[in-house]
């Protein structure tokens, strides 16, 4: 029976890995259980799965889950704060951590699940943006498993020999990194004055949080993700690629130096990803539906368009720079992001937040998460005071 700590309950992520540990309960046990401030939610699951701790990382919402787990689940020990998510992700009681909790605030956590050695499914890329080579010290030093559960990233892990190889060794030319396009595919940047946040949290494909939507929107969840790909497979970024593919079927392909290209194919389902790295290296029924080519007919591929999608391009820009550059980027984008969402930003601005934001901080060294958490401060204050301005004018 393998335990599992599902960090980011609530969210989709959450929900869909929950769905999968349902359907086996006789080879998965939920341990643990974390939201953010969603107490009614977090205490429904807690009623469901009874696991030994819930954790609620406002700390001013934990007297209201306690009084409801009391009647609902009362042997779930409740706890609150960014200590408690720590604890939830490193203790005894868990095997296995499915990393969701969503920005940011699932660094802590993240790391904590590393050097504790678990088995870790990391849907926070953020995680490893910001903190990339700290994350893969704390899995060396840990001695536990990274399996990627975004959809791209794992997808590559399933195409590569062996689950995190030499890629020179193995062969490997390139990584190929497939998106949709988000909801505005096709659409020049003189379209996309007038977006509104539901009009950018509508994917064609993907049911997501209103976060991860608009990154889709903007083609920034590519640009981290190719961050991502840099650090978990250890590819240099010349060597990553981005194709539109809109279908969502080809998840990502691997291009091997003999000319072969391996591809992972399945409905658009996170499911998948997430049966395969609970079960890893075993296959188990995910409750997604088989895959039916002569349905589908047509696997169309685009290059993407930088000029009205500048996001990627950023990215590349923050991952060539090194140091805390990319957590200056992570930073700068959730700043922007959270003001477009909340209606003090226009969509097209995202973008030139995140520009200004790199040319006002060069980067510098991450020498240590004190450093990066300094630096992802940093980094917000400067996108404030820019989004501050933009918004004046």
């Amino acid at each position: 029976m393998k335990r599992v700590a599902v960090l980011g309950a609530t969210g989709s992520i959450g929900a869909s890995t929950l769905d999968v540990i349902a359907r086996h309960a006789d080879r998965f046990r939920v341990t643990a259980l974390t939201a953010n401030r969603d107490v009614a939610a977090l205490a429904r699951l807690c009623a469901r799965f009874r696991p030994e701790i819930a954790v609620v990382a406002e700390k001013g919402c934990e007297s209201e889950l306690r009084s409801l787990l009391a009647a609902q689940s009362p042997e779930t020990r409740v706890l609150a704060g960014p200590e408690a998510l720590v604890e939830a992700a490193q203790g005894a009681h868990a095997d296995c951590v499915v990393a969701a909790i969503v920005g940011a605030a699932g660094l802590g956590s993240t790391l904590a699940a590393a050097r504790a050695g678990k088995r870790l499914l990391l849907a926070n890329k953020e995680s490893v943006v910001m903190a990339g080579p700290l994350l893969l010290d704390a899995l060396e030093r840990g001695g536990g498993d990274l399996l990627p559960l975004d959809s791209e990233h794992n997808a590559v892990f399933q195409c590569l020999p062996g689950a995190r190889p030499d890629l020179a060794q193995a062969g490997v030319r390139r990584i190929l990194l497939t998106a949709s396009g988000g909801p505005f595919r096709g659409r020049s940047r003189a379209e996309l004055g007038d977006v509104t946040p539901d009009m950018a949290c509508a994917h064609p494909k993907w049911s997501m949080g209103r976060k991860i939507s608009v990154d889709s929107a903007t083609l920034m969840n590519k640009g981290l993700e190719v961050i991502e790909a840099h650090f978990l497979f250890g590819a240099a970024a010349s060597a990553i690629e981005v194709v539109v593919h809109p279908q969502s079927i080809v998840h990502s392909l691997v291009e091997y130096r003999d000319g072969s290209v391996l591809a992972q194919l399945g409905n658009p389902d996170m499911r998948t990803a997430i049966a395969h790295g609970l079960a890893w290296p075993e296959r188990i029924e995910a409750g997604v539906p088989a895959l039916n080519l002569i349905d589908i007919a047509r696997l169309e591929f685009e290059a993407v368009d930088h000029g009205t999608f500048s996001c990627l391009g950023l990215a590349y820009q923050a991952l060539a720079a090194g140091g805390d550059a990319p957590t200056t980027l992570n930073a700068a984008n959730e700043e922007a992001v959270a003001a477009f969402l909340g209606g003090r930003l226009p969509f097209l601005a995202i973008a030139e937040v995140i520009e200004q934001c790199l040319s006002a901080l060069p980067a510098r060294p991450a020498d240590g998460l004190d450093a990066l958490l300094d630096s992802d401060l940093t980094a917000r204050r400067q996108a404030q005071r820019i989004i501050a301005r933009l918004a004046g004018c």
